[in-house]
Protein backbone atom coordinates (compact mmCIF):
# COMPACT_ATOMS: atom_id res chain seq x y z
CA UNK A 1 0.00 0.00 0.00
CA UNK A 2 1.24 3.31 -1.44
CA UNK A 3 1.25 5.70 1.97
CA UNK A 4 0.89 9.02 1.18
CA UNK A 5 1.28 12.58 3.07
CA UNK A 6 -0.78 15.63 2.39
CA UNK A 7 0.46 19.00 3.65
CA UNK A 8 -2.23 22.01 3.59
CA UNK A 9 -6.27 20.52 3.67
CA UNK A 10 -7.88 23.53 1.04
CA UNK A 11 -9.18 22.40 -1.87
CA UNK A 12 -6.09 20.94 -3.21
CA UNK A 13 -4.97 18.76 -0.41
CA UNK A 14 -8.42 17.67 0.51
CA UNK A 15 -9.41 16.58 -3.01
CA UNK A 16 -6.09 14.97 -3.25
CA UNK A 17 -6.69 13.03 0.21
CA UNK A 18 -9.88 11.89 -1.53
CA UNK A 19 -8.66 10.67 -5.44
CA UNK A 20 -5.83 8.77 -3.24
CA UNK A 21 -8.17 7.22 -0.44
CA UNK A 22 -10.37 5.88 -3.22
CA UNK A 23 -7.28 4.31 -5.44
CA UNK A 24 -6.35 2.17 -2.31
CA UNK A 25 -3.33 4.50 -0.46
CA UNK A 26 -2.99 5.03 2.98
CA UNK A 27 -3.34 9.39 3.36
CA UNK A 28 -2.37 11.36 6.54
CA UNK A 29 -3.25 14.91 6.10
CA UNK A 30 -1.75 17.56 8.26
CA UNK A 31 -3.54 20.60 8.55
CA UNK A 32 -2.70 23.72 10.55
CA UNK A 33 -6.41 25.09 11.37
CA UNK A 34 -9.46 23.93 10.29
CA UNK A 35 -10.33 21.71 6.95
CA UNK A 36 -10.71 23.46 4.12
CA UNK A 37 -7.93 25.76 4.86
CA UNK A 38 -7.94 29.25 3.69
CA UNK A 39 -9.85 28.66 0.81
CA UNK A 40 -13.22 27.75 2.96
CA UNK A 41 -12.67 29.35 6.84
CA UNK A 42 -11.34 32.85 5.44
CA UNK A 43 -11.20 33.73 1.65
CA UNK A 44 -13.43 31.84 -1.35
CA UNK A 45 -16.01 31.09 0.79
CA UNK A 46 -16.63 33.68 2.88
CA UNK A 47 -16.37 36.30 0.85
CA UNK A 48 -18.90 34.92 -2.19
CA UNK A 49 -21.34 34.67 0.50
CA UNK A 50 -20.75 38.27 1.68
CA UNK A 51 -21.34 38.77 -1.93
CA UNK A 52 -24.19 36.43 -2.01
CA UNK A 53 -25.89 38.93 0.57
CA UNK A 54 -24.91 42.45 -1.47
CA UNK A 55 -27.11 40.69 -4.58
CA UNK A 56 -30.04 39.92 -2.36
CA UNK A 57 -29.74 43.96 -1.18
CA UNK A 58 -29.28 44.69 -5.14
CA UNK A 59 -32.19 43.02 -5.94
CA UNK A 60 -34.28 44.89 -3.36
CA UNK A 61 -33.21 48.35 -4.40
CA UNK A 62 -33.59 47.69 -8.07
CA UNK A 63 -37.52 46.14 -7.42
CA UNK A 64 -39.41 49.54 -7.46
CA UNK A 65 -38.05 49.11 -11.73
CA UNK A 66 -40.08 46.46 -11.92
CA UNK A 67 -43.18 47.75 -9.72
CA UNK A 68 -42.43 46.18 -6.22
CA UNK A 69 -41.70 48.60 -3.67
CA UNK A 70 -39.95 46.94 -0.44
CA UNK A 71 -39.13 49.54 1.48
CA UNK A 72 -36.14 51.00 3.12
CA UNK A 73 -33.24 48.30 3.07
CA UNK A 74 -31.16 47.99 6.31
CA UNK A 75 -28.40 45.64 6.40
CA UNK A 76 -27.23 44.49 9.50
CA UNK A 77 -23.41 43.45 9.35
CA UNK A 78 -23.36 41.73 12.44
CA UNK A 79 -25.65 39.36 11.38
CA UNK A 80 -24.40 38.86 8.02
CA UNK A 81 -20.85 38.10 9.16
CA UNK A 82 -22.64 35.56 11.85
CA UNK A 83 -23.94 33.91 9.03
CA UNK A 84 -20.44 33.96 6.86
CA UNK A 85 -18.62 32.61 9.72
CA UNK A 86 -21.10 29.59 10.82
CA UNK A 87 -21.40 28.86 6.92
CA UNK A 88 -17.83 28.32 6.46
CA UNK A 89 -17.56 26.42 9.61
CA UNK A 90 -20.20 23.84 8.36
CA UNK A 91 -18.51 23.88 5.21
CA UNK A 92 -15.17 22.78 6.84
CA UNK A 93 -17.14 20.49 9.19
CA UNK A 94 -18.56 18.68 6.20
CA UNK A 95 -15.40 18.02 4.12
CA UNK A 96 -13.71 16.47 7.59
CA UNK A 97 -16.94 14.19 8.14
CA UNK A 98 -16.45 13.18 4.58
CA UNK A 99 -12.42 12.81 5.04
CA UNK A 100 -12.52 11.02 8.23
CA UNK A 101 -15.78 8.82 6.87
CA UNK A 102 -13.10 7.70 3.46
CA UNK A 103 -10.16 6.43 6.14
CA UNK A 104 -7.86 9.97 5.69
CA UNK A 105 -5.89 10.47 9.30
CA UNK A 106 -6.10 13.82 9.65
CA UNK A 107 -3.17 15.31 11.91
CA UNK A 108 -2.84 18.76 13.85
CA UNK A 109 -0.26 20.86 11.79
CA UNK A 110 2.11 22.67 10.60
CA UNK A 111 3.72 20.30 8.74
CA UNK A 112 7.34 19.64 7.39
CA UNK A 113 9.66 17.74 6.04
CA UNK A 114 11.88 16.35 8.92
CA UNK A 115 15.22 17.67 9.43
CA UNK A 116 16.30 13.90 9.43
CA UNK A 117 15.29 11.90 6.10
CA UNK A 118 15.17 8.45 5.85
CA UNK A 119 17.80 6.31 3.29
CA UNK A 120 15.94 5.60 -0.03
CA UNK A 121 13.12 6.72 -1.22
CA UNK A 122 10.82 7.64 1.63
CA UNK A 123 10.07 10.65 2.95
CA UNK A 124 9.52 11.60 6.99
CA UNK A 125 7.15 14.34 7.50
CA UNK A 126 6.50 16.33 10.97
CA UNK A 127 3.10 16.94 12.23
CA UNK A 128 3.91 19.55 14.91
CA UNK A 129 0.70 20.12 16.27
CA UNK A 130 0.58 16.32 17.19
CA UNK A 131 4.43 15.73 17.60
CA UNK A 132 4.44 13.04 15.22
CA UNK A 133 6.41 11.78 12.10
CA UNK A 134 5.06 10.00 9.43
CA UNK A 135 7.71 7.87 6.25
CA UNK A 136 5.98 7.94 3.28
CA UNK A 137 5.90 7.21 -0.46
CA UNK A 138 4.57 10.44 -1.80
CA UNK A 139 4.34 13.99 -0.46
CA UNK A 140 1.77 16.39 -1.59
CA UNK A 141 2.54 20.21 -0.59
CA UNK A 142 -0.39 22.08 -0.90
CA UNK A 143 -0.01 25.05 2.06
CA UNK A 144 -1.80 27.63 -0.01
CA UNK A 145 -0.94 31.45 0.19
CA UNK A 146 -1.41 34.36 2.88
CA UNK A 147 -2.15 38.19 2.12
CA UNK A 148 0.74 40.51 0.69
CA UNK A 149 1.09 43.03 3.28
CA UNK A 150 2.71 46.28 2.58
CA UNK A 151 5.34 47.37 5.37
CA UNK A 152 3.64 50.60 5.80
CA UNK A 153 0.15 49.40 5.78
CA UNK A 154 0.40 46.66 8.13
CA UNK A 155 -3.33 45.39 9.05
CA UNK A 156 -4.23 45.87 12.83
CA UNK A 157 -7.79 44.34 12.47
CA UNK A 158 -9.63 47.56 13.17
CA UNK A 159 -9.03 50.37 10.84
CA UNK A 160 -6.36 48.79 8.46
CA UNK A 161 -8.13 45.31 7.04
CA UNK A 162 -6.90 42.60 4.97
CA UNK A 163 -9.21 40.63 3.49
CA UNK A 164 -9.71 37.95 6.56
CA UNK A 165 -10.82 40.74 8.63
CA UNK A 166 -13.99 41.80 6.98
CA UNK A 167 -16.18 39.17 8.66
CA UNK A 168 -15.40 40.59 12.25
CA UNK A 169 -16.52 44.26 11.62
CA UNK A 170 -19.55 45.47 13.66
CA UNK A 171 -20.86 48.10 11.87
CA UNK A 172 -20.99 49.16 8.56
CA UNK A 173 -17.96 51.22 7.50
CA UNK A 174 -18.78 54.77 7.39
CA UNK A 175 -16.57 55.36 4.00
CA UNK A 176 -14.33 52.27 2.61
CA UNK A 177 -11.09 52.49 0.86
CA UNK A 178 -10.36 49.54 -1.30
CA UNK A 179 -6.25 49.30 -1.96
CA UNK A 180 -5.74 47.06 -5.20
CA UNK A 181 -7.96 46.60 -8.14
CA UNK A 182 -7.09 43.17 -9.05
CA UNK A 183 -9.91 40.58 -8.40
CA UNK A 184 -9.81 40.55 -4.98
CA UNK A 185 -9.80 44.21 -4.76
CA UNK A 186 -12.82 44.59 -7.17
CA UNK A 187 -15.05 42.07 -5.83
CA UNK A 188 -15.19 43.86 -2.31
CA UNK A 189 -15.58 47.24 -3.72
CA UNK A 190 -18.55 46.09 -5.74
CA UNK A 191 -19.93 44.35 -2.86
CA UNK A 192 -19.53 46.63 -0.35
CA UNK A 193 -21.01 49.10 -2.92
CA UNK A 194 -24.05 47.19 -3.68
CA UNK A 195 -24.77 47.21 0.28
CA UNK A 196 -24.62 50.69 0.37
CA UNK A 197 -21.19 51.45 1.75
CA UNK A 198 -19.59 54.68 0.35
CA UNK A 199 -16.53 53.01 -1.66
CA UNK A 200 -13.27 54.45 -2.89
CA UNK A 201 -11.18 51.87 -4.93
CA UNK A 202 -7.54 53.06 -5.49
CA UNK A 203 -6.21 51.01 -8.65
CA UNK A 204 -2.28 51.67 -9.43
CA UNK A 205 -3.11 50.76 -12.94
CA UNK A 206 -5.62 53.16 -15.34
CA UNK A 207 -8.07 50.78 -15.11
CA UNK A 208 -10.11 48.24 -12.65
CA UNK A 209 -8.90 44.59 -13.04
CA UNK A 210 -5.93 45.02 -15.85
CA UNK A 211 -5.73 41.33 -16.63
CA UNK A 212 -9.18 40.93 -17.64
CA UNK A 213 -10.89 41.68 -20.91
CA UNK A 214 -11.09 45.78 -21.18
CA UNK A 215 -14.60 45.63 -22.47
CA UNK A 216 -15.87 43.65 -18.96
CA UNK A 217 -14.01 45.88 -16.88
CA UNK A 218 -15.10 49.06 -18.22
CA UNK A 219 -18.96 47.29 -17.51
CA UNK A 220 -17.67 47.05 -13.73
CA UNK A 221 -16.34 50.44 -13.76
CA UNK A 222 -19.65 52.30 -15.10
CA UNK A 223 -22.17 50.18 -12.54
CA UNK A 224 -19.05 50.58 -9.80
CA UNK A 225 -19.57 54.70 -10.26
CA UNK A 226 -22.86 54.58 -11.08
CA UNK A 227 -23.65 53.48 -7.44
CA UNK A 228 -21.69 55.93 -6.00
CA UNK A 229 -18.72 54.06 -5.87
CA UNK A 230 -15.28 55.99 -6.53
CA UNK A 231 -11.99 55.42 -9.04
CA UNK A 232 -8.59 56.75 -8.01
CA UNK A 233 -6.62 55.68 -11.16
CA UNK A 234 -2.91 55.31 -11.81
CA UNK A 235 -2.33 55.93 -8.21
CA UNK A 236 -0.09 53.68 -6.21
CA UNK A 237 -0.08 53.72 -2.12
CA UNK A 238 3.02 54.11 0.27
CA UNK A 239 1.12 53.98 3.34
CA UNK A 240 -2.03 53.84 5.31
CA UNK A 241 -1.97 55.66 8.67
CA UNK A 242 -4.92 55.68 11.20
CA UNK A 243 -5.86 59.37 11.32
CA UNK A 244 -8.87 60.53 14.11
CA UNK A 245 -11.59 58.25 13.60
CA UNK A 246 -10.33 56.75 10.28
CA UNK A 247 -7.68 56.16 7.83
CA UNK A 248 -5.13 58.49 5.59
CA UNK A 249 -4.06 56.19 2.29
CA UNK A 250 -0.83 58.29 1.03
CA UNK A 251 0.04 58.02 -2.53
CA UNK A 252 3.04 57.33 -3.77
CA UNK A 253 2.60 60.99 -5.79
CA UNK A 254 1.87 62.42 -2.54
CA UNK A 255 -1.74 62.68 -2.66
CA UNK A 256 -3.82 61.22 0.02
CA UNK A 257 -7.32 59.83 0.10
CA UNK A 258 -9.50 59.72 3.04
CA UNK A 259 -11.96 57.32 4.91
CA UNK A 260 -13.50 54.94 7.71
CA UNK A 261 -11.68 52.11 7.11
CA UNK A 262 -8.57 50.49 4.67
CA UNK A 263 -8.70 47.27 3.00
CA UNK A 264 -5.67 45.81 1.74
CA UNK A 265 -6.01 43.57 -1.41
CA UNK A 266 -2.40 43.59 -2.90
CA UNK A 267 -2.51 40.06 -3.87
CA UNK A 268 -0.95 37.16 -2.28
CA UNK A 269 2.35 35.22 -1.54
CA UNK A 270 3.12 31.40 -1.08
CA UNK A 271 2.91 29.69 2.33
CA UNK A 272 6.53 28.31 1.37
CA UNK A 273 8.34 29.19 4.76
CA UNK A 274 8.39 26.67 7.33
CA UNK A 275 8.08 23.47 5.09
CA UNK A 276 11.71 22.14 5.41
CA UNK A 277 12.33 22.23 1.72
CA UNK A 278 16.00 22.06 2.04
CA UNK A 279 16.02 18.73 3.95
CA UNK A 280 14.97 16.98 0.74
CA UNK A 281 15.81 19.73 -1.91
CA UNK A 282 12.61 20.95 -2.98
CA UNK A 283 13.35 23.87 -5.51
CA UNK A 284 11.39 27.71 -5.71
CA UNK A 285 10.81 29.64 -8.28
CA UNK A 286 12.10 33.67 -8.90
CA UNK A 287 8.82 34.24 -7.05
CA UNK A 288 8.88 32.01 -3.86
CA UNK A 289 6.28 29.57 -5.71
CA UNK A 290 7.04 26.00 -5.36
CA UNK A 291 8.21 24.59 -9.02
CA UNK A 292 5.99 22.42 -10.64
CA UNK A 293 5.09 20.54 -13.99
CA UNK A 294 1.61 19.78 -15.78
CA UNK A 295 1.44 17.35 -13.67
CA UNK A 296 2.39 18.68 -10.28
CA UNK A 297 5.56 17.14 -9.63
CA UNK A 298 8.56 19.10 -8.12
CA UNK A 299 11.93 18.13 -9.02
CA UNK A 300 12.09 16.29 -6.33
CA UNK A 301 11.18 12.64 -7.16
CA UNK A 302 7.65 11.43 -5.64
CA UNK A 303 6.92 14.82 -4.16
CA UNK A 304 4.12 16.78 -5.30
CA UNK A 305 3.02 19.98 -5.31
CA UNK A 306 -0.75 22.16 -5.70
CA UNK A 307 -2.78 25.18 -5.21
CA UNK A 308 -1.69 28.52 -4.60
CA UNK A 309 1.78 27.66 -3.27
CA UNK A 310 2.88 27.06 -6.89
CA UNK A 311 1.46 30.26 -8.23
CA UNK A 312 0.03 28.25 -11.31
CA UNK A 313 -3.07 29.79 -11.65
CA UNK A 314 -4.74 31.04 -8.25
CA UNK A 315 -8.29 29.42 -8.03
CA UNK A 316 -9.54 27.01 -6.30
CA UNK A 317 -10.64 25.21 -8.86
CA UNK A 318 -7.37 24.67 -10.43
CA UNK A 319 -6.03 23.48 -6.97
CA UNK A 320 -7.93 20.91 -6.82
CA UNK A 321 -7.46 19.60 -10.06
CA UNK A 322 -3.90 20.10 -9.16
CA UNK A 323 -4.10 18.12 -6.11
CA UNK A 324 -6.40 15.30 -7.93
CA UNK A 325 -3.82 14.67 -11.16
CA UNK A 326 -0.98 14.70 -8.62
CA UNK A 327 -2.51 11.85 -7.11
CA UNK A 328 -3.59 9.50 -10.23
CA UNK A 329 -0.57 10.54 -11.10
CA UNK A 330 2.05 9.51 -7.76
CA UNK A 331 -0.54 6.27 -8.22
CA UNK A 332 -0.12 5.01 -11.61
CA UNK A 333 -3.60 6.07 -13.04
CA UNK A 334 -3.97 7.38 -17.02
CA UNK A 335 -3.92 11.69 -16.50
CA UNK A 336 -4.10 14.25 -18.32
CA UNK A 337 -1.70 16.80 -18.42
CA UNK A 338 -2.90 20.13 -16.70
CA UNK A 339 -4.39 22.52 -19.34
CA UNK A 340 -5.00 25.84 -18.22
CA UNK A 341 -6.54 26.53 -21.45
CA UNK A 342 -9.84 25.24 -20.58
CA UNK A 343 -9.57 26.59 -17.24
CA UNK A 344 -13.07 28.79 -16.47
CA UNK A 345 -12.35 32.06 -14.39
CA UNK A 346 -15.15 34.08 -12.89
CA UNK A 347 -14.75 37.39 -10.90
CA UNK A 348 -17.90 37.96 -8.37
CA UNK A 349 -18.45 41.53 -9.00
CA UNK A 350 -21.73 43.60 -10.01
CA UNK A 351 -22.30 41.68 -12.75
CA UNK A 352 -19.99 39.31 -13.15
CA UNK A 353 -16.96 38.46 -15.43
CA UNK A 354 -16.45 35.09 -16.25
CA UNK A 355 -13.56 33.78 -19.14
CA UNK A 356 -12.58 30.88 -20.87
CA UNK A 357 -9.85 29.83 -23.46
CA UNK A 358 -7.61 32.88 -25.38
CA UNK A 359 -8.94 36.22 -24.62
CA UNK A 360 -8.93 40.04 -25.77
CA UNK A 361 -5.14 40.29 -24.99
CA UNK A 362 -3.57 37.26 -27.32
CA UNK A 363 -6.37 38.29 -30.10
CA UNK A 364 -5.97 41.91 -30.18
CA UNK A 365 -1.78 41.53 -30.41
CA UNK A 366 -2.18 39.36 -33.46
CA UNK A 367 -0.68 36.28 -31.29
CA UNK A 368 -3.93 34.16 -31.71
CA UNK A 369 -5.97 35.07 -35.15
CA UNK A 370 -9.58 35.00 -34.12
CA UNK A 371 -12.89 35.72 -35.37
CA UNK A 372 -15.21 37.24 -32.84
CA UNK A 373 -18.54 38.63 -31.81
CA UNK A 374 -19.87 40.75 -29.07
CA UNK A 375 -23.41 40.18 -27.97
CA UNK A 376 -25.02 42.78 -25.62
CA UNK A 377 -27.06 41.21 -23.14
CA UNK A 378 -29.88 44.16 -23.21
CA UNK A 379 -30.88 42.65 -26.53
CA UNK A 380 -31.63 39.17 -24.48
CA UNK A 381 -35.64 39.06 -23.81
CA UNK A 382 -35.12 37.30 -20.98
CA UNK A 383 -32.64 40.16 -19.75
CA UNK A 384 -35.21 42.77 -20.55
CA UNK A 385 -37.57 40.92 -17.95
CA UNK A 386 -35.16 40.72 -14.54
CA UNK A 387 -34.13 44.72 -15.84
CA UNK A 388 -30.49 43.58 -16.45
CA UNK A 389 -28.89 46.65 -18.76
CA UNK A 390 -25.02 45.96 -18.59
CA UNK A 391 -23.32 42.90 -19.66
CA UNK A 392 -22.49 41.28 -23.10
CA UNK A 393 -21.59 38.14 -24.61
CA UNK A 394 -18.41 37.45 -26.86
CA UNK A 395 -17.07 34.18 -28.54
CA UNK A 396 -13.82 33.92 -30.36
CA UNK A 397 -13.48 31.10 -32.87
CA UNK A 398 -11.21 30.45 -35.44
CA UNK A 399 -11.04 32.30 -38.53
CA UNK A 400 -11.08 28.99 -40.64
CA UNK A 401 -12.88 26.38 -38.94
CA UNK A 402 -14.55 27.86 -36.81
CA UNK A 403 -13.56 25.78 -33.71
CA UNK A 404 -14.86 27.98 -30.21
CA UNK A 405 -11.22 28.99 -28.43
CA UNK A 406 -12.63 31.33 -26.18
CA UNK A 407 -15.40 33.76 -24.46
CA UNK A 408 -16.19 36.14 -22.12
CA UNK A 409 -19.74 36.46 -20.62
CA UNK A 410 -20.29 39.67 -18.18
CA UNK A 411 -23.83 38.66 -16.51
CA UNK A 412 -25.22 38.55 -13.41
CA UNK A 413 -24.70 34.76 -13.79
CA UNK A 414 -21.54 34.51 -15.93
CA UNK A 415 -20.68 31.66 -13.68
CA UNK A 416 -23.23 29.46 -14.27
CA UNK A 417 -23.59 31.15 -18.06
CA UNK A 418 -20.04 30.30 -18.82
CA UNK A 419 -20.21 26.62 -18.44
CA UNK A 420 -21.31 26.70 -22.01
CA UNK A 421 -18.70 28.25 -23.39
CA UNK A 422 -15.85 25.91 -21.12
CA UNK A 423 -17.66 22.98 -22.77
CA UNK A 424 -17.02 24.53 -25.96
CA UNK A 425 -13.32 25.02 -25.65
CA UNK A 426 -13.02 21.81 -23.83
CA UNK A 427 -14.36 19.80 -26.43
CA UNK A 428 -13.62 21.63 -29.32
CA UNK A 429 -16.54 22.60 -30.32
CA UNK A 430 -17.29 24.73 -33.35
CA UNK A 431 -19.84 27.67 -33.56
CA UNK A 432 -21.76 26.12 -35.85
CA UNK A 433 -22.15 22.94 -33.33
CA UNK A 434 -22.91 25.74 -30.26
CA UNK A 435 -25.73 27.37 -32.65
CA UNK A 436 -27.22 24.28 -33.71
CA UNK A 437 -28.10 23.87 -29.67
CA UNK A 438 -31.86 24.64 -28.69
CA UNK A 439 -31.07 26.93 -25.88
CA UNK A 440 -34.51 27.52 -23.70
CA UNK A 441 -36.46 30.49 -24.55
CA UNK A 442 -36.64 32.97 -23.19
CA UNK A 443 -33.04 32.73 -20.99
CA UNK A 444 -29.95 34.46 -20.86
CA UNK A 445 -28.01 31.08 -22.10
CA UNK A 446 -29.96 31.66 -25.17
CA UNK A 447 -27.31 34.99 -26.18
CA UNK A 448 -24.46 32.06 -26.18
CA UNK A 449 -26.26 30.45 -28.49
CA UNK A 450 -27.31 33.32 -30.76
CA UNK A 451 -23.67 34.74 -29.85
CA UNK A 452 -22.83 31.65 -32.04
CA UNK A 453 -24.77 32.19 -34.93
CA UNK A 454 -23.39 35.65 -35.67
CA UNK A 455 -20.54 33.69 -35.86
CA UNK A 456 -21.74 31.84 -38.84
CA UNK A 457 -21.72 34.76 -41.16
CA UNK A 458 -18.91 37.19 -41.40
CA UNK A 459 -20.66 40.31 -42.26
CA UNK A 460 -22.26 40.57 -38.52
CA UNK A 461 -18.80 40.47 -36.97
CA UNK A 462 -17.70 43.43 -34.73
Amino acid sequence: MTRIAIIGGGPAGYEAALVAVELGAEVTLIETAAIGGSCVLTDCVPSKALIATSERVTALRDAPSQGVHAGAVRVDLPAVNDRIRTLATAQSDDIRVRLVREGVELLPGPGRFAAVQPAGRTYAVEAVGAEAIVDVDVVLLATGGTPRVLPTAVPDGDRILSWRDVYELKAMPEHLVVVGSGVTGAEFASGYSELGVPVTLVSSRDRVLPNEDPDAAAVIEQVFTSRGGNLVKRARAAAVRPEGDGVAVELVDGGQVGGSHALMCLGSVPNTHGLGLEHVGVQLDGNGYIAVDRVSRTNVPSVYAAGDCTGVLLLASVAAMQGRIAMWHALGEAVSPLRLKTVSANVFTHPEIATVGIGYHAVTSGQVPARAVTLPLHTNARAKMQGLDDGFVKIYCRPATGVVMGGVVVAPSASELVLALTLAVQRGLTVNEVAATIAVYPSLSGSVTEAARRLMHHDDLD
